[in-house]
């Protein structure tokens, strides 16, 4: 009987993850398809594989990358260097921000701060991006007029955004992982001499480096995709463009050329589905580390 329930179980469990599966590949399945027709095509068909041929493909990627409106290198150039600025900052001060939170929480009948600050970072976690993003805006643009520095329009700004939304995450990941950090390692670092920064960055952060690459990689794949923030804070107009919101030039008012759209959408899309394959143990790898600590 209880071999029976256990089959009948699992397969209810598979039938479930399969429906699953197709359900969230749906998306990916329509772009990859589509890439293969024209516009008439698309419209036509958009689920069959009718008027589907490499050379329209071809015609396609062409179109994308030798369009003067879209400018498709400059949107990559500019998607990746906000992309790897943002990363490396934020694996830098959110590591320094977690090692500083966890071992004054350790202390907290003295550093009850420490524990305010950490709340403080998980509460701006639940709150919804579209609450904050008008005034944002104006924050920004006031700011920059202050300090004379234009944050809106300009990839200093945007990196500034990330920093601030991809830190609370930082933060929470790499502390709860530092906790399990025996303390007795830096107390030997110090009696030896080592100074605070080289505590650091020779002993707590090579053991970072499994949590630290999942939270980057995660990070990654939100900045390069994110569609919302780059475009408030960037314009449809403006000259600095990420590959999202350059997408933008195949959508007029009347007329929306589905079969570019969608060439730039996976053209957009490849180079996060490689890393996530080359990286997906270290995803894996850093969740379950985080987890055991």
């Amino acid at each position: 009987m209880k071999t029976k329930l256990k089959t009948s179980t699992l397969v209810i469990l598979m039938v479930v993850a399969i429906a699953v599966t197709i359900y969230t590949l749906s998306p990916f399945f329509l772009v990859l398809i589509n890439v293969f027709k024209n516009a008439n095509g698309i419209v036509a068909n958009p689920v069959g594989f009718e008027g589907m041929s490499f050379s329209q493909l071809t015609t396609n990627l062409s179109k994308v990358i030798n369009n003067s409106n879209f400018s498709f290198w400059s949107a990559f150039g500019t998607s990746a260097v906000i992309t790897i600025i943002s990363l490396v900052l934020l694996a830098l001060f959110g590591g320094m921000a977690s090692w500083v939170i966890s071992r004054n929480m350790a202390k907290h009948n003295t550093k009850k701060w420490a524990v305010v600050i950490y709340m403080t970072f998980i509460a701006s976690m639940t709150i919804p991006f579209q609450v904050v993003m008008l005034p944002l805006i104006s924050t920004f643009r006031d700011v920059g007029k202050f300090v004379g520095l234009p944050l809106l329009q300009s990839i200093p700004g945007i990196v500034f955004a990330y920093m601030g939304f991809g830190g609370a995450m930082t933060v929470f990941v790499l502390t709860g992982f530092i906790k399990g950090i025996p303390f007795a390692l830096e107390e030997a670092a110090s009696i030896d001499g080592c100074p605070h920064e080289g505590i650091y960055f020779r002993i707590i952060l090579p053991m970072l480096k499994p949590p630290l690459t999942t939270v980057t990689i995660l990070n990654g794949m939100w900045i390069w995709n994110d569609y919302l923030l780059p475009s408030l804070m960037l314009g449809q107009n403006g000259k600095v463009k990420t590959l999202p919101v350059a997408v933008q030039a195949f959508v007029g008012s009347y007329v929306k050329q589905w079969d570019l759209i969608l060439t730039a959408a996976l053209l957009a899309m490849i180079p996060m589905i490689i890393l996530f394959f080359f990286a997906q143990k270290q995803i894996m790898g850093g969740m379950v580390d985080g987890a055991v600590k």
